[in-house]
């Protein structure tokens, strides 16, 4: 009996370790000159999620630069996009929105109908849209990201990795930094409604200045955020976090020591290797016959516990290195 009890309390041990070090994958660095401070698994393939919308704004941002659509055309909604899944504005057959609705609907509330319009709108379809998407994500250095639609929706082909996602923040940054303020709007109003947005980490982190959030059972809670302390830029990445709330706090605590400078420089996101390393997890339980669960009502779930852990947190750093 001692000899079981032993072995029991052993495996029980080891699987509590194993749980506190759960997967995932990650990269923190410096907006300025592209430095790593920080990474886990980062050439690891995975499923993006909702961060693939970050690419489709990346397209509709370079539209606009081209003078190809106007932030105020207006759009109409095909049968496809009414058809999306959770998460979505609610939009109806033929319904009009403009570009301009669109892209705050995708940075605020993940809409997946309001996505589908604005790829359709550039590319006629959402397949002709994604492979675009790919084309582009290649001629950006995003050499292990594959697309297969616009919103993230689970597809098996469809691939990322968090060194990839943290070079596409990078490039939008830099190439559209007239659009790239959107990314820190946290409300909208649509038909006579307010719409807040479900980025926690938006809303509370000091300096932050947005990009997405994204989830499916594959994926588990991605994350990308941008930040600016004292004069200086970090861009950060979580990928299969395994709770709303765990993804919030490995970011909080990446941008925390980032800006607290307990980081040294790895590599450079631009001479850092590319290969990808083996297949995507299949991160949550979940993911048997499941196909995508609306953002929001995971975000809510853990706001008001998860908005004070990140409060504390950002708190007690800035008073270490005060």
């Amino acid at each position: 009996m001692k000899l079981f009890l032993l072995t029991f309390n052993a495996i029980c041990l080891l699987l509590v370790s194993q749980t506190s070090q759960a997967r995932h994958a990650a990269i923190l660095i410096d907006a300025e000159n592209g430095n790593v401070l920080h990474e886990v698994e980062a050439t690891q393939s995975w499923y993006p999620a909702s961060l693939t919308k970050m690419m489709t704004l990346y397209m509709t941002f370079d539209a606009l630069n081209n003078r190809q659509i106007h932030l105020h055309d207006t759009m109409h909604t095909s049968h496809h996009a009414a058809r999306q899944p959770n998460s979505r504005l609610g939009l109806h057959y033929n319904e009009r929105i403009t570009v301009e609705e669109a892209v705050l609907a995708i940075v605020t509330r993940s809409a997946n109908d309001a996505t589908v319009v604005l790829a359709e709108h550039l590319a006629v379809t959402e397949d002709n849209f994604a492979i675009r998407m790919t084309a582009k994500a290649h001629s950006l250095g995003m050499y292990n990201t594959y697309f297969m639609n616009a919103t993230g929706l689970p597809n098996d082909w469809q691939v990322t990795t968090a060194r990839d996602m943290a070079l596409l923040a990078l490039k939008i940054q830099r190439n559209f930094p007239e659009y790239y303020g959107y990314f820190a709007t946290h409300t909208m109003s649509f038909k006579g409604h307010e719409l807040n947005g479900i980025n926690k980490f938006t809303a509370t982190y000091e300096g932050a200045e947005g990009m997405k959030t994204g989830f499916t059972c594959n994926s588990g809670y991605n994350l990308v955020s941008s930040a600016r302390q004292n004069g200086r830029r970090l861009i950060g990445v979580i990928l299969g976090g395994h709770t709303s709330g765990e993804r919030y706090d490995l970011m909080v605590n990446q941008m925390n020591h980032g800006f607290g400078g307990d980081y040294n420089v790895l590599t450079n996101i631009f001479t850092m290797p590319t290969q990808s390393a083996g297949l995507p997890p299949h991160q949550l339980g979940c993911a048997s016959g499941a196909v995508h669960e609306p953002e929001e009502e995971h975000h809510n779930k853990h706001h008001r516990h998860t908005t004070k852990r990140m409060k504390l947190k950002a708190h007690r750093v800035r008073h270490i290195h005060s």
